[in-house]
């Protein structure tokens, strides 16, 4: 399986009902920490290779990434990046309401369950 065929299934409707370890809250809390912590790393990483090869290259100098001002345009696609950012991060939010909303679904665990009772 690629990087890529793992994070498309990221998001993935689970066959069976989520194992907690933790309180369901907590767990909750943590997996979006977590989520935001990976995507703060990343994010930090191709920073701080963009400013050291801007620098090295001549092109940045110290100060001027924090005098930058964006356009109008430039600020809209920030915003729609914010918004699918948070989408992310709270993707388990999203995730448990679809579920509630198809509770009514019978998920293979469940169906294995009752084999095994049955037989």
């Amino acid at each position: 399986m690629s990087f890529s065929d793992a994070l498309n299934g990221a998001g993935a409707k689970p066959a069976g009902k989520r194992p907690y370890f933790l309180e369901p809250q907590v767990e909750k809390v943590l997996a979006i920490t977590m989520a935001v912590a990976q995507e703060l790393a990343v994010a930090r990483q191709r920073n701080d290779t963009l400013e050291r090869l801007l620098r090295e290259k001549g092109i940045l100098e110290d100060g001027e990434i924090d005098a930058f001002e964006p356009t109008r345009e430039a600020s809209a696609e920030r915003q729609m990046w914010n918004q699918e950012y948070i989408a992310r991060i709270l993707r388990i939010v999203q995730q448990e309401n679809e579920a509630a909303v198809l509770d009514d679904d019978v998920a293979s665990g469940d169906v294995g369950e009752e084999l095994a009772r049955e037989a």
